[in-house]
């Protein structure tokens, strides 16, 4: 593990000269997408004013992006709130924090001890798991609150991976990502890591890994309707027909078990169900699939052989494979090729991380498992997955009378007017609340709903650990930032303002944020000394509190869950390692990561083989017409970078990609204003004419839309787009996870004269 001294520089005038401004640098992990990239930060007194990779980063080593380049832009932005907001009257006006959080407290108790806990619904947006706050306290609020009625961007994004995951290993969160640095081969669908920087597979300069793949003689195939920048790169590029994923990674399975091409190695005694998959499979075979995906027969045999034959070889798909009809599907088929050719839990294949703040590994035993629907939604009658519902939900929730109705929302970093299909009707929803909490940087589409706005500081102000994607890196390290900036007077730190939203939601107002933090700690440390395997176990659970670093609640407890973890870390390690410590690549887990009830990976489900009907009668589907596809920009992340001006222009527009030939035939002229209808309505955007995107295909990007009245967004406003989620009225869903259909839907086309 390496150890550096902080990098840090500091200027001022000379004596007897003017006051000039102080400038000085810090690190800072970037918050802005899942590649984390360490940043070298120039700050000019307190304003950030420059922003650069920081070349001594033990994961990212200099890499960055747009977003990253543009963090100080995006922390000065004037937009941001920096005061609280309450409602009165009708309109939101500023407030102190004390009135802020004195008024939610006071109004949301007799709401739950009227009519119960599920009249509180819990929205959690994609910047949660982008903060130390949105990592540490959600789980505390819904603790707190009780409610069944949780929504999250994970069932418009990566639902049917939890899912797979949870029914294949036992645990929603072993998820394992591919061994960039070392294989030999990659299939790569539905995902296009030069623009987004990697989903699901934390990874800095993907592009690069990408690169130095090809460069050592390796094999990079991509799947993808779109001619993107990833699959440009690609040796094979297979433009599929869009949401037939699925099968096509039965049939390769099926090309593996019908040419003898198996080979589980050292998996196989920890794997049951191969024989059962293989009668499964059986129908899907490259001729059955052919004409759906529409594709040669024979290319996908080649894919499968040349899978089978690669030294190492790992199968990666992402969110063109996970927003459609058959995400969880082909989410489960992703590892069960990984398992089939060997290269599950394998270096140069598939592996799971394990980040500096997991468990310490504890002996192979078999767990509980992972079970799907232990209750639904009142309305709609849809299935929970890993504690949530559907987001498609929330609205029906909102507006049906009846017992158990929505009547307040808590929105933490979440914007699903624009995110979520149909945002028309979840706008209408929304206004109807009795009561609505939103912590939000932003007056944005759906925060200008809320009752009480509650902003966090700017992230240069905020210390910042990624928990989440370090347990989806491709390289086991870790890395703190302390803040770069000093709280500015009047903010709030944004772990503060979530401690003291949990107190006022659970009859505890008034009380110090410290509590939230003290109970947390009192209990994980009361369980760790009970248990065997823990690093504490047999010790003094308040003495082990009294031994741990930080200067605050939050810093405590990362203290506290690098301890217990499996590298013999702690906080005050990683502040005398500013670059980061590098913990190695990634490691076999098997069988110690399991947790199925048979301690085995349980290869064909129940409820996946349930589902295969429906796959089957798949074969048979073909689009009558046009079928749209969302679209990833290297500039944007969903609905939250609009704001800044220098990533909101160039490429980054919402136009409809529309191949030349599909646009002569329905008489649209490239630049030219087009209608696009389907189940939910009609947005109108610009037509943008390329062979970029296959035909029978076109592609409008998400997150846009900013042209709803009572926002503060002044940037984006200027040029709002259309939110391309208005075309679904919300009942196309993935039937396992809850996931909305966001790609490979019908729609058609019409040119404005």
């Amino acid at each position: 593990m390496s150890r550096t001294a902080p990098a840090a520089r500091t200027t001022s005038a000379p004596p007897g000269a003017p006051a000039a401004q102080s400038t000085r640098t810090a690190l800072r992990i970037c918050p802005l997408c899942e590649a984390t990239c360490g940043l070298t930060l120039t700050i000019e007194d307190t304003r950030v004013t420059r922003a650069r990779g920081d070349r001594d980063d033990v994961f990212s080593q200099g890499f960055i992006c747009p977003k990253g380049a543009s963090f100080g832009e995006l922390d000065g932005d004037p937009d941001r709130l920096r005061t609280p907001l309450v409602r009165e009257n009708g309109e939101l006006r500023e407030a102190t924090w004390a009135e802020a959080f004195g008024l939610i407290a006071a109004r949301i108790r007799p709401l739950i001890e009227e009519y119960g806990p599920n009249a509180v619904g819990v929205v959690l947006g994609n910047p949660n798991v982008h903060t130390m706050a949105g990592a540490l306290y959600p789980p505390v609020l819904l603790s707190a609150l009780r409610t069944r009625n949780v929504f999250s961007a994970s069932t418009l994004d990566q639902m049917p991976k939890h899912v797979s995951s949870g029914l294949l290993f036992g645990s929603a969160i072993a998820i394992p990502v591919p061994d960039l640095d070392r294989t030999d081969h990659l299939l790569l669908l539905g995902a296009n890591p030069l623009e987004s920087n990697g989903s699901l597979c934390t990874a800095p300069d993907f592009p690069g890994k990408l690169k130095a793949l090809r460069r050592r003689g390796g094999t990079l195939t991509v799947v993808d309707p779109r001619r993107t920048r990833t699959a440009q790169l690609a040796d094979r590029h297979v433009a599929i027909r869009p949401g037939t994923d699925a099968l096509l990674l039965a049939a390769l399975a099926q090309v593996l078990f019908e040419e003898g091409l198996t080979d589980l190695g050292t998996l196989a005694e920890h794997v049951g169900g191969v024989a059962e998959v293989e009668a499964a499979v059986k129908d899907f075979t490259p001729e059955a699939v052919a004409a759906a995906c529409d594709m040669n027969a024979e290319e996908i045999r080649v894919i499968a052989r040349e899978l089978a034959a690669a030294p190492t070889a790992a199968v990666y798909g992402r969110i063109g494979s996970c927003t459609v009809e058959h995400g969880t599907l082909a989410s489960w088929l992703v590892d069960v090729l990984n398992v089939l050719t060997g290269n599950l839990d394998r270096p140069g294949g598939a592996l799971f991380p394990l980040a500096a703040t997991d468990r310490a590994p504890r002996p192979a035993a078999p767990g509980k498992g992972f079970a799907l629907g232990r209750w639904s939604s009142r309305v709609g009658g849809h299935p929970e997955a890993k504690g949530e519902l559907p987001i498609t939900a929330l609205a029906e929730e909102i507006e049906t009378p009846g017992d158990g109705r929505i009547r307040a929302v808590i929105a933490i970093a979440a914007n699903p007017v624009l995110s979520a299909p149909d945002g028309d009707r979840l706008d209408r929803a929304l206004a109807g609340l009795d009561l609505m909490v939103s912590v939000d940087p932003y007056l944005n589409e759906t925060s200008r709903h809320a009752d009480v706005v509650l902003p966090p500081p700017p992230p240069a102000q905020s210390a910042h650990f990624d928990f989440a994607f370090n347990a989806l890196a491709v390289r086991n390290q870790a890395r703190f930032s302390p803040a770069a900036v000093p709280l500015e007077t009047g903010l709030m730190d944004e772990c503060e303002i979530h401690a003291r939203l949990v107190l006022a939601v659970s009859g505890m107002h008034g009380a110090e944020p410290s509590a939230v933090d003290d109970m947390v700690i009192q209990k994980a440390l009361a369980k760790a000394v009970a248990d065997p395997h823990s690093p504490f176990h047999g010790r003094d659970a308040a003495e082990q509190a009294l031994l741990l670093s930080g200067g605050s609640g939050p810093e405590r407890r990362l203290d506290m869950m690098l301890r217990l973890g499996p590298y013999d870390l702690t906080l005050e390690d990683l502040r005398q390692a500013p670059h980061g410590i590098d913990l190695g690549p990634l490691q076999p887990r098997i069988p110690q990561i399991l947790k199925t009830r048979s301690g085995r990976v349980e290869l064909l489900p129940g409820p996946i083989a349930a589902d295969l009907p429906r796959l089957r009668a798949a074969l048979d589907e073909r689009p009558a017409g046009l079928v749209l596809v969302g679209r990833r920009h290297l500039r944007s992340n969903n609905s939250w970078l609009h704001n800044v001006p220098a990533l909101n222009g160039g490429s980054n527009r919402c136009t409809l990609h529309i191949h030349p030939d599909d646009a002569a035939r329905l008489g649209i002229a490239d630049g030219a204003t087009v209608r696009i209808t389907a189940d939910g309505g009609h947005v109108d955007a610009p037509a943008e004419i390329t062979d970029a995107v296959r035909t029978g295909v076109v592609s409008l990007p998400h997150g846009w839309g900013h042209d709803r009245p009572g926002t503060r967004l002044s940037v984006a406003a200027e040029r709002a787009g259309v939110n391309v989620n208005q075309l679904l009225d919300g009942s196309r869903l993935d039937p396992l996870s809850g996931t909305a259909v966001l790609n490979g839907f019908p729609v058609e086309l019409a040119p404005l004269r």
